[in-house]
């Protein structure tokens, strides 16, 4: 990282502090909206059911998913610090490689299985009903723990941070998150979840881009990948890269001034292929309603299915 010498230390500290939590922030936000509206439905289809008695179970699950999301984010994030030297990068660079794999699948599952997420967490909750409160836990565990892995795993690219600002940043990401669901559950709040599921998934896909040239840096660092000394440019002198925007660029995207050829390789030809992948339109199933036409957006992004489940559920009462 290019820091210029002159730039007061106060004022490097805080524009490191905006990267950590707007990024993660912005992290926190995107996943955080995805496990809220996977929380809204099983709790709409509860109510809706009249089976209000399972929403404690419902909530048992949810907070065991997020009790396990903050020890794997703790493990990633301070992990590290237990080791020194080479150690430490051999195990970053391990991990980095393997979040992106695991995030990949999992944005592009995503994408694929949004459009019947709701009518097959309904069928998943009828059953667990039948099976008893254990079976709901557990149903409400395992679909908000993977939005809370995937969470953990984009946070890879803050694992030299070494402070709680990550952390901050991704809980005011899930807070925000979850007053915009609620706000979506009461009826108060009505936003186009494909246009924000698509625009931030674009912002994911640029994130773990970044974490897999980490990755790739930090194995080329120990010697396992050759090519350090290859660098495809240098933009340390572009611009001010210890400014404001420049932390955030570094921090956010984990984009690097002097990478590798391996590193920018590998980044361009992710950020092509994947997101190629995740933009590409989903056809809508035959069972689509004639009346919503199949739109890329609305046939392959978790749309307004919340809303609809709870706008049911409150002509019910």
């Amino acid at each position: 990282m290019a820091v210029i010498s002159d730039v007061p230390t106060s004022t490097l500290a805080a524009s490191n502090v905006t990267s950590q939590v707007f990024g993660s922030g912005l992290i926190g936000l995107r996943e955080g909206l995805e496990a809220a509206i996977v929380v809204s439905i099983l709790v709409a289809f509860l109510v809706k059911s009249e089976r209000r008695d399972a929403l404690k179970w419902v909530w048992l699950g949810v907070g065991a998913a997020i009790t396990m999301t903050v020890a794997v984010f703790l493990v990633i994030q301070f992990g590290e610090n237990t080791i020194s030297g080479l150690g430490a990068e051999a195990i970053a660079g391990i991990a980095s490689l393997i979040a992106v794999v695991i995030v990949t699948t999992m944005v592009l599952w995503m994408k694929k299985a949004s459009a019947s997420m709701s009518g097959q967490l309904r069928g998943e909750m009828s059953q667990a009903l039948q099976t008893g409160g254990l079976a709901v836990a557990l149903l409400a565990f395992l679909a908000v723990g993977r939005e809370g892995v995937e969470t953990a795993l984009f946070m890879v690219g803050y694992a030299e941070a070494e402070t709680l600002w990550p952390l901050t940043g991704l809980i005011i990401g899930v807070l925000i998150a979850a007053a915009i669901a609620y706000g979506m559950y009461a009826g108060a709040v009505r936003i186009n979840l494909a246009k924000f599921f698509k625009y931030t998934g674009i912002f994911l896909v640029v994130v773990a881009a970044g974490i897999l040239a980490y990755g790739i840096k930090a194995l080329q660092t120990v010697g396992w990948i050759p090519g350090l000394g290859a660098k495809a440019f240098d933009m340390s002198g572009a611009f001010d890269w210890s400014a404001w925007y420049g932390e955030i660029i570094q921090g956010v995207f984990n984009i690097d001034p002097t990478p590798t050829v391996l590193q920018f390789a590998a980044w361009l030809a992710y950020i092509v292929v994947v997101l190629a992948l995740f933009l590409k339109p989903t056809r809508a199933s035959g069972s689509a309603s004639p009346s919503a036409p199949a739109s890329p957006e609305t046939s392959s992004e978790p749309t307004s299915e919340p809303e609809t489940s709870t706008s049911s559920e409150r002509s019910t009462k």
